[in-house]
Parts: structure tokens; sequence; C-alpha cells
């Protein structure tokens, strides 16, 4: 079990992200969107979306510089262990109860306007569950050891995390981690793996580029240069 879920079921995960999203891309590309509902309702919309989407943006910051981040480069910046286990602690937390809190609403929306609730697909459904319950398990670890300077997970998980990429998984640091991670952690690979089946893939669609991209000017030239305005047709003057 431990090789299952910790040596393959991650390269398992990878696999169908990049599997995932090659199908979509060659023969969904029209589907590749959000399918948005705005037209329907508005309002609750613009609560929930941008509570789902900052708080999502600021717990997948936190998860990639806490497992690919080593302890000795904090340390290097003058970062104590323990000031980095209150950061994480408080920060994690409060980037986890925006994420839920956009995502409840976001249900609530779905569920109880009609149009929207017909527009969502039971892939949808089960993206809501998987989504909700990474972030719900993640909140609930973090807070279970919250004593001293909590559980040190950039001592197991992270180093084991690091390790998938040199494709010898180090099995033995994922032996003594929690259960509440542990089972964070397959839900986690559980919606990494979901992610190009569902709305989620719009993630790979962000519009990086824009800001990048030249400015764009929206303003008239001098009036001297224009010369006199033509009058606009249909604004006659009476009786000419």
């Amino acid at each position: 079990m431990t090789t299952l879920l910790w040596g393959v079921l991650p390269y398992v995960t990878f696999a169908l992200l990049v599997a995932g999203l090659f199908w979509r891309h060659r023969y969904d590309r029209f589907g590749w969107t959000t399918r948005s509902s705005q037209v329907y309702e508005s309002r609750l919309l613009n609560i929930a979306s941008p509570a789902f989407h900052y708080g999502i943006l600021f717990v997948l910051v936190g998860h990639l510089v806490g497992l690919f981040v080593p302890a000795s480069w904090t340390d290097s910046l003058g970062v104590s262990e323990h000031t980095y286990h209150l950061f994480s602690l408080y920060g994690g937390t409060a980037a986890g109860a925006l994420t839920v809190a956009g995502i409840v609403l976001l249900i609530y929306r779905r569920r109880t306007n009609a149009p929207v609730f017909r527009a969502t697909t039971a892939n949808d459904k089960l993206m809501y569950v998987v989504l909700l319950g990474a972030i719900v398990l993640g909140m609930v670890a973090k807070l279970t050891h919250v004593s001293g300077d909590g559980y040190d997970y950039r001592q197991s998980i992270a180093p084991w995390a690091r390790s998938l990429f040199t494709l010898q998984p180090d099995l033995d640091r994922m032996a003594g981690v929690p259960v509440l991670y542990q089972i964070h952690a397959v839900v986690g690979m559980a919606l990494i793996a979901l992610v190009p089946y569902t709305r989620l893939v719009h993630m790979f669609s962000a519009p990086v580029q824009y800001l990048f991209r030249p400015y764009l000017v929206y303003r008239s030239r001098d009036p001297e240069q224009l010369g006199p305005r033509p009058e606009r047709r249909g604004w006659e003057k009476a009786g000419s």
C-alpha cells in the first residue's frame, strides 16, 4: 500500500493530467472553457468568484512554497521554524477559509438558481466534492497539529514530493506522516487528475500574456490635427 500510494499513484496522477490536457486540446478545444453562467446570475457570482479565485491562488502558492522551498532556504533568510509555522498556520487557514467561503457560495448559487442548476453537469458536482474535500482536509490537518511548531511536513512530505521529480520516490519519508495529511495528499492527487476533465482546465488558459502586451492608447488625437468635426447624420437642425 505504501508503494501504491506514494510510489505509483503520483505518476498515475501526472499521466492522467498530461493525457487529459492533450485530449482536451486535440479533440475538445471548444469545450476548453469555464462554461460561464454569468448570463443567468451575476450578483452573487461577483462575490463568490473573486473570493474563490483569490483564496485558491493563495492556497496554491502556500503549497508550492511548503513543498518545494527547503527549510534550509528559509533558515538562510533568517526565518525561524516557529515564525514559518505561524505564517503557515494563520495564512493557510485564512486562505482556506476564503476559498471554502467562495466554494460554498458558488454551490449555493448553483443549487438555488434554476437556470444555473440546469447547466450543472455530473462532473461539475464531482469536482466540487473533491475540491471542497481537499481544502477542508488540509485545514483540518493543519488545525489538528497547532501545538508548538505543529507538524513539520517539510521534513517528510516535502522531501517526498521533491523526490518524485528524480523518479526515485523516498517512500520512507511518508511512513510516519499523520493520517489526515495522508488523506489530504491522496485527495489532492485525485483533484489534480480530475483537472483536465472538468471546468478547472481553464486554469491552463489564464491570459498571462495580457500582463506583457503593449499598451493600448484609447484617446483621440489633438482636435487641431483632426480639423472640424463633421456633423452626425440624423442630427440635422430643424428646417435645414
